[in-house]
């Protein structure tokens, strides 16, 4: 607890804002300002009048919020919290594919790297992918990193997607199996189950909602059930119960955990703000080129 109270008044005394994703551990998202999805924290991130911006999260998270602003301090909170699906994806392997398809836009989900947002027409979010796609003026779109989504949005979208790599995907989420959702059906025959749209393809068949960790959210104040079977990081389940102690939470698999974002605990945010470690420097070339998608995005949603 004194920890928390410790952070709490770095915070006051540096102007620090801690922004935190809905993957990080229980105590993080007590300790942060914000706690929300890629698209909420973006979005909160481009608003806040901090000077200094903590980030609970992996490295692309950070990275945007510096994109957004480029004139404060932006910090990753642990050291070496990176997204591996945001690694598949290679500056040299994008623009390949754009030589390849000249006349094709490009929509990067954000969960990429700020070399490889330079390239792009657009981001997305797992929120808004099937909107930003069908914005987008050309009849075929490069996606990326994330096949599964790209999978999804291809079903909603009236155009002709190309995942670019051609199998990137979130460990996470892959290995969510249908037999772990089937076993959570089985102990849990009351609830409704809402899958990530980065889970496989055949978990997405059998749910009853399809949606982003903040879409979850908003399903579950809606809908009149009581139970729900979550389909990704579990630790969403700790943000969902929080936030509607009425209603009952499961992970539908025990086991979807990301090691990038449990290297984040209260010692790191400390740290971090205490000796403002991590800093996110990113060249000024980078910035206005990367800056550009994630405004599109902005605009559009």
């Amino acid at each position: 607890m004194r920890l928390h109270e410790e952070i709490r008044e770095l915070c006051g005394q540096k102007d620090a804002v801690i922004l935190a994703h809905n993957y990080q551990i229980p105590a993080v998202q007590d300790a942060a300002d914000f706690v929300g999805d890629s698209l909420e924290l973006a979005r909160k991130a481009q608003n806040t009048d901090a000077r200094m911006i903590v980030f609970a999260g992996v490295d692309f998270m950070a990275e945007t919020a510096k994109l957004l602003n480029p004139q404060k301090k932006v910090l990753l909170a642990a050291k070496g919290a990176y997204c591996r699906m945001a690694n598949m994806l290679l500056p040299e392997k994008l623009a390949g594919a754009k030589k390849k398809h000249p006349d094709a836009s490009v929509v990067l989900y954000v969960n990429s790297s700020a070399e490889c947002k330079a390239l792009a027409d657009c981001c997305c979010t797992s929120a808004n992918a099937e909107k930003i796609v069908n914005a987008m003026p050309s009849d075929t779109v490069l996606f990326g990193p994330d096949k599964n989504l790209a999978v999804f949005v291809s079903k909603r979208a009236n155009k002709k997607i190309l995942p670019v790599p051609a199998d990137g995907f979130c460990y996470v989420h892959k290995f969510i199996f249908l037999k772990d959702v089937l076993q959570a059906k089985r102990l849990h025959p009351n609830a409704l189950f809402i899958a990530h749209p980065e889970c496989n393809p055949d978990v997405q068949e059998i749910a009853d909602a399809i949606g982003s960790t903040s879409q979850m959210l908003k399903i579950a104040q809606q809908s009149d059930a009581k139970e729900f079977i979550i389909g990704t990081e579990r630790d969403m389940v700790y943000r969902l119960q929080k936030d509607l102690p009425d209603k009952k939470f499961y992970p539908a698999c025990s086991t979807a955990v990301c090691r990038s974002m449990k290297k984040t605990s209260l010692v790191e945010v400390h740290s971090a703000l205490k000796n403002e470690t991590f800093e996110v420097k990113l060249g000024e070339g980078i910035i206005e080129k990367a800056r550009k998608p994630i405004e599109k995005m902005l605009s559009i949603t």
